[in-house]
């Protein structure tokens, strides 16, 4: 009898343990065909632009054979950008502008979200729900009424424009993304700093800056993304050659009239993407970190 039961008793859950585990193969599955799909979709382009760069022009006007494929790679593309005069100062001026945009941004940012998250004055909560809320207006809808206020500044058709109008798109993620990370730190911290006599500067630089840094290179890097790829505002705002960027600076050198050098195009777009795949090759793991550690409180 009582064999009997605890036999009744094993079946069961071994039929429990099998469901759970075939369960977890078919979610397993799912998630893997699902997520091969979304991988190819999103590679397919960045192969195709590496392969026709490596074509040139007579090899794309024929269009014989794969497009897929390149019969006689050459780097006749790349070598005319890299000996290009215009194309190099494209390239200069996203350089610097980038690389003040990122410095006053992530500036602006930290002493924002510093102020907003530890020092807890009246309407703070307030202020860094607005701040979100600003990230959240499409830049788009505020390029029109900028360009009255950057016209008025006499800015127009000078790259030092994007420097002043980069960071209103990049200061509120990153000011509400350290926000997050600043409120994640204990407040043992600081009130220790605090009791042995540090003031609010250096409980910031000694101790916070230190202590966020995988935060801090979450927003310097969508700060970069933000300077480096933006297309509408250079666009809108800079018409001469020797004041365009890189992004505007490819059409407007490379397209003439119905004429487009796709391979040079290719090879152009190559070139512009490598510093940013390279950023988040190298810091993608502190990338993740700083937006999963902002993401929680306490």
């Amino acid at each position: 009898m009582t064999t009997t039961m605890a036999t009744s008793e094993a079946t069961p859950r071994k039929a429990k343990v099998g469901s759970l585990e075939r369960q977890r193969r078919w979610a397993l599955g799912g998630s893997y065909a699902a997520l091969s799909v979304f991988v190819v979709i999103f590679l397919v382009p960045p192969f195709y632009m590496i392969m026709t760069s490596l074509k040139s022009s007579a090899e794309i006007s024929a269009q014989q054979g794969s497009p897929w494929v390149v019969q006689n790679p050459t780097l006749d593309n790349f070598i005319y950008l890299a000996t290009n005069a215009q194309f190099q100062r494209y390239f200069l001026n996203s350089v610097w502008v980038t690389g003040l945009v990122v410095i006053l941004s992530m500036t602006i940012a930290i002493l924002a979200a510093f102020s907003l998250s530890r020092m807890g004055f009246k309407g703070s909560q307030v202020i860094s729900t607005g701040v979100f809320l600003t990230y959240l207006v499409p830049p788009s809808l505020l390029f029109i009424p900028l360009f009255q206020i950057v016209g008025a500044l006499g800015l127009i058709n000078n790259t030092w424009v994007l420097v002043l109008l980069f960071p209103t798109l990049a200061v509120p993620f990153c000011t509400w993304l350290m926000i997050g990370y600043f409120s994640s730190i204990p407040k043992e911290l600081d009130e220790a700093a605090l009791i042995d006599g540090a003031n609010y500067l250096q409980i910031l630089l000694k101790v916070f800056i230190p202590v966020a840094m995988p935060g801090i290179i979450a927003a310097t890097i969508f700060a970069f993304t933000v300077g480096w790829g933006a297309f509408l505002y250079p666009l809108a705002y800079l018409y001469s050659a020797d004041q365009a960027v890189l992004t505007v600076g490819i059409v407007r050198e490379l397209i003439r009239g119905d004429v487009f050098a796709w391979g040079t195009i290719m090879a152009a777009c190559v070139m512009a993407a490598a510093p940013p795949i390279l950023i988040y090759t190298f810091l993608m793991d502190y990338y993740v970190a700083g937006l999963t550690a902002g993401a929680t409180k306490g």
